[in-house]
């Protein structure tokens, strides 16, 4: 009972200073917005060289779905409803949540690692000796990126998992479903608010993983050992974060 106390106790306190630490940045955003030079070289860090492996398994996610949609539905006699499967599953649910679990793994490991490594050899205690807020300089911007990224990667993931490179290549090449059927399937069952909730969701899941990284990355211990632990704490973290807001987004989205 006591060791749960001290853990409930640490998160508590840990959640705290997280949220504190989101205001300041929060405070930082605007200066920060007078240096779009700055947000545009995180969003190539984080967004475009993230655009590789988000596009591959997007491609993947989609071969796969649409492999195992069709021996199901095919037993029930609806194959032809295979678009409506892929592309609800992936926009609504796998597009937002595989791209952030995606994301958290290599742009958010990325920017705590980077952070951790320019605190550990004194680079923020130097910008503050120069009057330069880290804050400002530093971690805003990746901030910042972290969100503008998200619903950018999210979006091509769901296009590559459904669109010729994904579903449809499989569906209609592979498995010779009516290309016709397939994407008026699509058409008739998507809807504006199916788009809406994904740009949701992954905003959502960027501004959580970009908080997060830079939060562990800003207060690891100035050691290799410190980088290393809070690398693999974003990872984890963010992970966990992501299921759980998925949970609760899904549920008010569709209540």
């Amino acid at each position: 009972m006591k060791n749960l106390r001290l853990i409930v106790s640490n998160f508590l306190r840990g959640l705290g200073e997280a949220t504190l630490f989101l205001f300041s940045i929060f405070g930082a955003v605007p200066a920060a917005l007078l240096r779009p030079r700055l947000i545009a070289q995180q969003l190539y860090s984080v967004g475009v060289l993230s655009l590789i492996i988000i596009a591959i398994s997007g491609s993947f996610i989609g071969v796969v779905l649409a492999l195992q949609g069709y021996r199901t539905l095919s037993s029930f006699g609806a194959a032809s409803s295979l678009g409506v499967l892929v592309a609800l599953a992936i926009v609504r649910e796998l597009g937002p949540v595989v791209t952030a679990l995606l994301f958290a793994g290599r742009a958010g490991s990325a920017l705590a690692a980077e952070i951790g490594l320019m605190k550990a050899t004194d680079q923020l205690s130097g910008m503050e000796m120069m009057a330069v807020d880290p804050l400002r300089r530093v971690v805003a911007p990746r901030f910042i990126a972290g969100i503008i990224a998200m619903p950018l990667l999210a979006s091509i993931f769901t296009m590559m998992a459904i669109g010729v490179a994904g579903g449809h290549a499989v569906g209609v090449e592979l498995l010779n479903v009516d290309a016709g059927s397939y994407w008026a399937q699509i058409h008739n069952a998507m809807h504006g608010r199916d788009i809406r909730d994904m740009l949701i969701k992954s905003t959502v899941f960027g501004v959580a993983v970009s908080w997060i990284a830079v939060y562990q990355g800003f207060h690891a211990a100035p050691t290799s050992q410190g980088v290393s632990r809070a690398t693999t704490s974003t990872v984890v973290i963010s992970s966990l974060a992501i299921l759980a807001l998925d949970v609760v987004l899904t549920a008010f989205m569709f209540r």
